[in-house]
């Protein structure tokens, strides 16, 4: 007789570790100290700019990252995990597997991973993940008038397979998360296409973003931490994680007729003599033309700010050093059970089985470190 034990959290439990130091904030500040480096800004009177506190814009650090697998008593089991691995956009990567053995490299669709399937029996103790060398700098849209990118209508027409692969509903065990096709949502966004006033994408995308900031507010969950809210409960609340507000603005983009995909990883910080590591979502637009991406478009959903213009220079088409991909969503219902599924185990009645993640960050150094500015043309730098 089997048990069947499957971690569903995400990448990594949504939970915040320390390394060299104490365990002193909460996640939520530790969201704001990552998202809000460098916000407190200056403007020149002369030429209309805004320049942002200096903040590191290229770094290098080794992770380590994965799950603490033990088991006692007897019996045999069938451990399962596939552990997904550091994206190389904007980023230099090497990686190698915490436990060598049982393992293959594999690949789907933008994602490499390792794929653990190990079947033994008795006392055993496993370390699975990836250990990886980083070295990560600073992105962003330096346009924020949107003149290179393409109409929702262009997308449509000249880039079918990712306008059919990115604006569909996506679903799990039932639940419809990603929800294009609800009448809030659309109603939503005709009114932001009229504020607009056309059918740019990057605008009316970054119009939905002004709608997710001036009417949602991150909160944590509590108690229910792993679960992802539907984007339908995340608009009735109000209040949502990085997840939950992620997954409500792909779904006011994908109502647009805006391609947009679902980004797992890490946020990492250096504060002072601690590091601050979370597990984190975030949201990627296809706009087309030749930005960002090959067309795609960070945006940082969970970030606060009074000002909006704050938000929009700092958070809409950037993705800081603090940022780190592992997972890209493709679109699919099985992309989405995907990014939210842990180690699965199959074992006998005899075994107890115990499951802990880990995260760990060494040797992190600053190469680089620059101001965000803001020109009185809209458009965005590094100096």
């Amino acid at each position: 007789m089997y048990k069947k034990l499957r971690k569903k959290v995400g990448l990594i439990d949504k939970k915040m570790i320390f390394m060299n130091g104490k365990i002193f904030f909460s996640l939520i500040t530790v969201i704001l100290i990552v998202c809000l480096s460098g916000c407190f800004e200056l403007t020149n009177i002369n030429d209309g700019s805004i320049t942002y506190q200096a903040h590191p814009t290229k770094v290098s650090y080794t992770i380590s990252y994965g799950y603490y697998v033990n088991l006692s008593g007897t019996g045999d089991f069938d451990l399962k995990y596939d552990c997904f691995l550091p994206a190389d956009y904007k980023s230099l990567v090497t990686f190698l597997p915490l436990y060598n053995q049982s393992y293959e490299l594999k690949t789907i669709e933008y994602n490499k991973f390792y794929k653990w399937n190990i079947q033994d029996n008795g006392n055993n103790r496993y370390t699975l993940g990836a250990i990886a060398d980083i070295e990560s700098e600073s992105t962003l849209i330096y346009d924020l008038n949107g003149n290179q990118a393409a109409s929702i209508l262009e997308i449509q027409n000249n880039y079918p397979n990712i306008y059919s692969q990115f604006t569909k509903a996506q679903s799990d065990d039932g639940i419809i998360y990603v929800d294009p096709d609800n009448p809030i949502f659309k109603s939503i966004v005709e009114n932001a296409i009229v504020e607009v006033g056309n059918n740019n994408s990057f605008l009316i995308a970054k119009q939905l973003f002004i709608w997710l900031k001036q009417n949602t507010n991150y909160q944590t969950h509590g108690s229910d931490g792993g679960n992802i809210q539907p984007a339908s409960v995340t608009y009735d609340y109000k209040t949502g994680d990085c997840d939950d507000l992620s997954v409500l603005y792909i779904s006011l983009c994908r109502s647009a007729g805006i391609p947009a995909r679902f980004i797992r990883g890490y946020l990492i910080e250096q504060n002072y003599n601690n590091f601050a590591v979370v597990a984190h979502a975030w949201a990627e637009i296809f706009v087309g033309g030749n930005i960002g991406n090959n067309g795609w478009v960070p945006v940082e959903c969970a970030c606060e700010s009074e000002n909006i213009d704050t938000q929009i220079n700092q958070n809409f088409g950037v993705e800081t050093i603090g940022h780190l991909r592992i997972y890209t969503g493709y679109g699919t219902n099985d992309s989405f059970n995907r990014s939210m599924s842990g180690p699965s185990i199959k074992y006998s009645e005899n075994l107890n089985v115990k499951m802990e993640s880990f995260i760990d960050v060494k040797n992190y150094v600053i190469l680089e470190e620059k101001e965000l500015v803001v020109d009185k043309d809209n458009y965005r730098s590094y100096q």
